[in-house]
């Protein structure tokens, strides 16, 4: 049968094709434990997990919420610069409506806060590239690290955070957890967002019958037990998860058998992706099929803002920010969702 044919994006991006970024975020591992990872870990800000909790997403619509997340963060790596500015504009929006008081400290959150994006955006690239070490390749060269991180500042440009606030070394990396531990934080809400999200498997793939019907309850398992094995223990701990050194072990080793294979077979990884994230395929075909883009050209972020009519993410949509603001914390009300029903178009349904 034939292969159905792929469009080449209008440009490369914002990294080339043999940049570090791509050969990590384009690994197995990314979609399948790095950013499962990634949304556990950034649980542990009280905050962001009190604006997930209400929100209630990730237990109504887990499926389409780690679709719509996969599909962004490899948009930032693979897609051409009008779609990913487009999408960095839109999730400003969708952020707007992140916003209320934190149970326990009573202070006031919002999703769009320099801080919050940055620990989001951190613990994004940091837990991906822990996956490709871990369950892939392994580590990276010295001066590979330091791209990757440079790298990730440039990706900083597309959220609301300072791109000169990145950690830009492994080093530099560890300071920023350290600095980040005494405000970590644990609760009731906090574990059971934590369960949900470890057993992400299960919720993602429902609705699935035949094999995948069979092979759902091994891969929840796997993919459950290889997360908790790339935790620091006072992570574990916050979480309320236990995990023998041995379980570390065995899994490590099994799962990182299964991501080589992955890795060995095109195939399969199209096969996976549709499972979890199919409107990601056109994001990375191209990618995977070598195509030259019809400008075969490298942006900045600020380039490509200038080009297709955007401003800074920080700047962005003062206006939707500001009546959010005065539904919820001058009238009481809900906030809206039209960042979230404008997002569709863009990244994909919502339920």
């Amino acid at each position: 049968m034939a292969s159905r044919p792929v469009a080449p994006h209008r440009d490369y991006g914002f990294f080339a094709p043999d940049s570090v970024t791509r050969k990590v975020w384009g690994y197995p591992t990314t979609p399948l434990t790095g950013i499962v990872r990634a949304v556990v870990v950034e649980e542990f800000d009280p905050n962001l997990v009190a604006a997930v909790h209400q929100t209630g997403a990730n237990y109504n619509r887990l499926d389409t919420r780690y679709a719509r997340t996969v599909q962004y963060f490899a948009a930032v790596a693979f897609a051409d610069s009008q779609t990913v500015t487009k999408m960095a504009d839109v999730l400003v929006k969708i952020h707007s409506k992140a916003i209320g008081i934190e149970p326990v400290s009573g202070n006031r959150y919002d999703a769009n806060d320099p801080d919050s994006q940055l620990w989001i955006l951190v613990t994004g690239w940091h837990s991906v590239l822990k996956a490709y070490e871990m369950f892939g390749p392994g580590k990276l060269t010295e001066d590979e690290e330091r791209q990757y991180w440079a790298e990730c500042a440039i990706a900083a440009e597309l959220q609301t955070c300072d791109p000169a606030a990145v950690p830009r070394s492994r080093d530099e990396v560890r300071a920023y957890f350290a600095e980040w531990k005494p405000r970590l934080a644990s609760s009731l809400s906090t574990h059971q967002m934590i369960n949900q999200l470890l057993n992400g498997v299960n919720a993602v793939l429902a609705d699935r019958k035949g094999v995948l019907r069979l092979v759902r309850p091994v891969a929840n398992v796997l993919i459950r037990k290889s997360t908790i094995a790339s935790l620091p223990h006072h992570m574990r701990e916050l979480a309320n998860v236990r995990q023998s050194r041995f379980t570390d072990a065995w899994v490590t080793l099994m799962v990182r058998f299964l991501m080589r294979t992955a890795h060995r077979s095109l195939p399969l990884q199209r096969f996976l992706l549709a499972q979890i994230a199919p409107k990601t395929l056109p994001i990375v075909e191209p990618h995977w099929r070598g195509l030259t883009p019809d400008n075969p050209v490298v942006l900045t972020p600020e380039e490509a803002r200038h080009q297709w009519g955007y401003v800074r993410p920080s700047e962005a949509h003062h206006d939707l920010r500001a009546r959010q603001q005065a539904r919820v914390f001058g009238e009481g009300l809900a906030p809206s969702d039209e960042g979230l029903i404008e997002s569709q178009a863009v990244l994909g349904r919502l339920a």
